[in-house]
């Protein structure tokens, strides 16, 4: 996935609270065409296409022009300011790769599904957890359109008011999204850790490491 260092960009404000999996990445789509099971396999295009699909057209699958992300600046939105307990319901890792193909890589709310947030770092998106109150502040600040910047490498977001805020993130999934690496390649970047680990461990408990066939 791409690495995520800064971020620029229109951030759409979506406060309502519970919104869940199943409206971020629904799995029928709306109008004549729609109404059918979706592969998994579909592109990138298609997956920012299907983001809040149920939301964002009507059963002719023509855009409501009220809905957040069919209007400018907020087609081009790279932040989503959300309600308390985002991304609840299903476990559906389409989501936060929806969310992420739409553009959008990072999320601002007081709370989030527990799955949910596990699996936006594994999109490269970083989600953010801030007071109810910063986050109402924040929407306030984004309904005018003007951008919003994120410096990850600093740990600083900044408000199109002018406020500096301080980004609290757990260090391996900084460096995760900073790397834009997975679980899997950023544990495999510390080899000679492993090494060293199997090494000290094999000479203490040489059981613990003997494979299939060794043991009788």
């Amino acid at each position: 996935m791409e690495p995520l260092v800064r971020l620029e960009g229109p951030a759409a404000p979506m406060v309502q609270p519970d919104i869940n999996t199943d409206l971020i990445a629904p799995i029928y789509t709306p109008g004549s065409t729609g109404n059918r099971h979706r592969s998994f396999g579909i592109g990138r295009e298609e997956m920012a296409r299907m983001l809040f699909a149920n939301l964002r057209y009507d059963k002719e699958d023509r855009e409501r022009p009220d809905f957040i992300l069919n209007r400018e600046p907020f087609r081009r939105a790279r932040f989503l300011i959300a309600g308390p307990n985002f991304g609840c319901g299903s476990s559906r890792d389409t989501a936060p790769a929806m969310l992420a193909a739409f553009g959008i890589r990072c999320v601002v709310a007081p709370s989030y599904g527990g799955i949910f947030y596990d699996n936006c770092f594994k999109a490269g998106i970083l989600p953010l957890v801030m007071g109810d109150d910063v986050v109402r502040g924040l929407a306030q600040e984004a309904e005018g359109g003007a951008d919003f910047a994120l410096d990850l490498e600093a740990k600083t977001l900044a408000t199109p008011g002018g406020r500096s805020l301080a980004v609290d993130v757990p260090s391996f999934r900084r460096e995760q999204l900073l790397a834009g690496a997975d679980d899997i390649a950023l544990t495999l970047r510390r080899d000679d850790d492993i090494r060293a680990y199997q090494k000290r461990e094999g000479a203490m408990r040489p059981w613990a490491f003997l494979r299939p066939g060794q043991i009788t």
